[in-house]
C-alpha cells in the first residue's frame, strides 16, 4: 500500500459511495428543477469578507473553522465553508436584483477545519436551494416543501423529522435577545467561555451550546414564543397553514435558533437518529437581512442546505449502474472489429466493455464478475458470416446475430 494518504478529513469516493452520492445531488437537481430553481455554481474561494460578513467575526466558523489563505497577488480568500453566502454575492455581482424572484438550486463542496466524524468531513459536499425575492409566508411553505420532495424520492423522509420554530422580525428579535441578555447576566460565573465571550454580541447562540453547563441554563432561559409580536405570530401561523394544508407534519422546537441578526422569521431542520445520535440532513430558514448585511439592496431570502454525505449514508436503497454488454473478440481479425462495434453500440447509448484478454472462458468469467447483461462473442466463424454470437448472461442462451441487426437485438436489455 501507498504511503501517500489522503489528508485528514478528506476521502475519495468511487463505487457504491459514488453512485449513491451522485443520486443525491441528480435527484436534489431534478426535483429542484420541478419548482421552477435553475442550477448555479459558484467559486470553491471567495474573498474572505464574503464569509465574514455573513457568518460573523465571532462565529465558530470564522474564528476556528475555515480554510484562508493570501494569494501571490495579496489577496485574502476562504475555500468556501457553505454555499449561501455565495449565492448571494452572485446575486449582488450579476445584477439579478432586477429579476426578482430569483430561484438557484446548488451542489457541491465545502471545507471546514472541524473534527471528522461519521458523515461529517473536513471536505463535505452540500445540495441546497436558495429563493431571493420573495417577502410572504409561501416561499418560506415552497422551500420546506421542496425539502420534503427532495428527502422522500431519496426514500429518506421517513427516518427524518421536521423541527420548526419562528425567530420573529426585527422588532421581535431584538425584545428576546434583550431577555436573554438579562437572564444570562445572572449566571455569569457559570456559563462556558464562548457563551461569556457571545452575551453581548450574540446571546441567541449561546443556546446553540454543547456545553453541559450552559445546556443546564439554557433549560430555564426565555422562550422566544413569548416576545413575538403580532405581525410574526401571524406570518409563522401562514407558514404552520400552508404545511398543513399540503399534509407535512412538523414539530415545534422553541430552541431552534439562528443566531446571526440578518435571520427571520422560520427556521426549520430535518433531523434524524438513524445514523446514531440525533444528527441535522437538511437545515434552513429566513434570512431577509443578508443581501443588506452584504451591502446590497434589502432583499428577503429563504432557503436550505443538506449534507450530502449524510444523505447518501440514510439511503437504503441500491443505486445500480446500467449493466454492461461484453464484447469478446477471439483473435485479430476480430480485435479490430470489436472497436468499431463496440463504437456504434456506445453511440446508441449502452454501456460497452471489451474483453481483450484470456480464453473465452476466462472472459466470460469475467463478464460475469462485471455484472454484464449480455456477452457478444466476436470470432473468425462469426466474422466470415459478418454475424457475432450473442450470449445472454442470465439464461446462458445464445444466438448467432447479424452486426448489422446488434444494436436493435440489445434493446431487450435496456
Amino acid at each position: 500500500m501507498s504511503s501517500l494518504q489522503p489528508v485528514r478529513g478528506t476521502h475519495d469516493l468511487f463505487g457504491d459511495d459514488m453512485r449513491r452520492h451522485r443520486e443525491v445531488l441528480n435527484i436534489g437537481r431534478e426535483v429542484a428543477n420541478r419548482f421552477g430553481y435553475d442550477e448555479i455554481i459558484t467559486p470553491i474561494f471567495e474573498k474572505t469578507e464574503v464569509f465574514k460578513r455573513t457568518l460573523g467575526d465571532t462565529s465558530d466558523v470564522v474564528t476556528k473553522e475555515m480554510y484562508t489563505f493570501s494569494t501571490k497577488g495579496g489577496d485574502e480568500i476562504t475555500l468556501r465553508p457553505e454555499n449561501t453566502a455565495g449565492v448571494a454575492r452572485a446575486f449582488m455581482s450579476n445584477g439579478l436584483s432586477q429579476q426578482l424572484p430569483v430561484k438557484f438550486f446548488y451542489g457541491g463542496p465545502m471545507f471546514r477545519h472541524e473534527r471528522p466524524q461519521k458523515g461529517r468531513q473536513r471536505q463535505f459536499h452540500q445540495a441546497g436551494v436558495e429563493l431571493l425575492g420573495v417577502d410572504k409566508p409561501q416561499g418560506d411553505v415552497e422551500i420546506i416543501s421542496l425539502g420534503v420532495h427532495f428527502l422522500k424520492e431519496l426514500g429518506v423522509y421517513e427516518n427524518t423529522t421536521l423541527e420548526l420554530n419562528t425567530l420573529g422580525d426585527v422588532e421581535s428579535r431584538q425584545a428576546y435577545r434583550t431577555a436573554l441578555i438579562e437572564y444570562f447576566s445572572a449566571f455569569k460565573d457559570q456559563l462556558s467561555e464562548d457563551s461569556l465571550s457571545r452575551l453581548d454580541k450574540n446571546p441567541l447562540r449561546i443556546l446553540d451550546s454543547k456545553d453541559e453547563g450552559d445546556r443546564k441554563l439554557v433549560a430555564d432561559a426565555p422562550v422566544f414564543s413569548d416576545y413575538l409580536n403580532d405581525l410574526s405570530k401571524d406570518f409563522f401561523a401562514q407558514v404552520k397553514s400552508g404545511l398543513d394544508a399540503l399534509g407535512i407534519s412538523y414539530e415545534i422546537n422553541p430552541r431552534l435558533v439562528r443566531g446571526l441578526d440578518y435571520y427571520c422569521h422560520t427556521a426549520f431542520e430535518f433531523t434524524t437518529t438513524a445514523l446514531g445520535a440525533q444528527g441535522t440532513v437538511l437545515a434552513g430558514g429566513r434570512y431577509d437581512g443578508l443581501i443588506k448585511t452584504m451591502g446590497g439592496p434589502i432583499t428577503p431570502g429563504v432557503g436550505w442546505a443538506s449534507g450530502v454525505e449524510r444523505l447518501a449514508m440514510l439511503m437504503t436503497r441500491q443505486v445500480a449502474e446500467p449493466r454492461p454488454v461484453v464484447i469478446i473478440p477471439m483473435g485479430e481479425a476480430a480485435e479490430s472489429r470489436a472497436q468499431v462495434l463496440a463504437d456504434k453500440l456506445r453511440y446508441a447509448a449502452y454501456r460497452v466493455e471489451v474483453g481483450f484478454s484470456g480464453n473465452l472462458k476466462k472472459r466470460l468469467n469475467r463478464a460475469n464478475k462485471q455484472n454484464a447483461c449480455a456477452a457478444i462473442i466476436m470470432g473468425d466463424d462469426e466474422l466470415a458470416a459478418n454475424s457475432a454470437t450473442l450470449r445472454d448472461l442470465s439464461s446462458g442462451e445464445q444466438e448467432l446475430v447479424k452486426l448489422d441487426a446488434l444494436a436493435d437485438k440489445l434493446t431487450v436489455y435496456r
